[in-house]
């Protein structure tokens, strides 16, 4: 199968109209969309060791999440790393493609993958992209009402964390609840409109905790720690298409936050 077959089927899943004004979505890298496809390598975030790795397993195309390149480079001179990886995929032909706000936003996508892992139930979108069937977010109902501690043990539980951040929230008890994965906090006004109990999003930000203790439970789980489970949708998407390419997921961490 060739290159622009496989990048063809993740658009008609995420139609790059749907990506946000300020994304980069789409080809980032590649002179190559006729050469066929040797193997796809899956990475949130795109770094040298990601671009080694698909080298070492023969892949020609690596997809990710995250776009490398979000802005226009004046130099290619390896200074830091994104220059570095311009040079290194040029160097081995290797065609970098991201898909990641519409990816974000496509019905199925990855807040679907988010709410799924929460079991959410009768979804809507939480902030609907007017003239498609996408949007920002997903709110969806738990399929019984969970004690405020109980369902924090479940977010950890569901995507494997030994911390989450959450604000004083007053209530007692959660059953509706809104999911978005990434930089989420913006859609937290929606969330309360939408009469959430809970809103779980990856990053939140101090300042934006207070002053919700009496509308909503908030929670912050981590940016990469929201989207882990896109390389899994990447990977489902890649092979209904090509069942019989070599699809890899990285097996790079690309987290660049630890934690002690």
């Amino acid at each position: 199968m060739k290159i622009r077959q496989i990048t063809g089927a993740l658009e008609e899943f995420a139609p790059l109209a749907l990506q946000d004004g300020y994304d980069n979505a789409g080809l980032q890298i590649g002179l190559a969309e006729d050469a066929e496809a040797t193997g796809a390598l899956l990475c949130l975030d795109v770094t040298e060791a990601v671009l080694d790795e698909a080298v070492r397993l023969g892949c020609n195309l690596v997809v990710s999440h995250h776009p490398l390149l979000f802005r226009p480079l004046k130099q290619i001179a390896g200074r830091d790393y994104i220059e570095r990886c311009v040079i290194k995929a040029i160097k081995h032909d290797l065609t970098l493609y991201a898909a990641h706000t519409n990816l974000d936003s496509a019905r199925g996508g990855v807040n679907f993958r988010i709410a799924d892992k929460l079991d959410l139930q009768q979804r809507e979108w939480l902030n609907p992209k007017q003239g498609f069937d996408a949007g920002e977010g997903i709110v969806g109902t738990l399929s019984a009402t969970m004690e405020t501690e109980a369902f924090l043990a479940k977010v950890k539980a569901a995507f494997g964390v030994d911390a989450l951040r959450y604000n004083a929230w007053t209530g007692k008890e959660v059953k509706r609840v809104a999911v978005c994965g990434g930089a989420g906090s913006f859609l937290i006004a929606q969330a309360v409109q939408k009469g959430c109990d809970a809103f779980l999003t990856g990053e939140v930000g101090y300042h934006r905790f207070f002053g919700h203790e009496e509308e909503l439970l908030l929670m912050e789980l981590g940016h990469y720690e929201s989207e882990q489970y896109t390389i899994g949708l990447l990977h489902d998407i890649i092979h209904s298409v090509q069942p019989q390419l070599p699809i890899y997921e990285t097996s790079v961490k690309t987290n660049p936050i630890h934690y002690l």
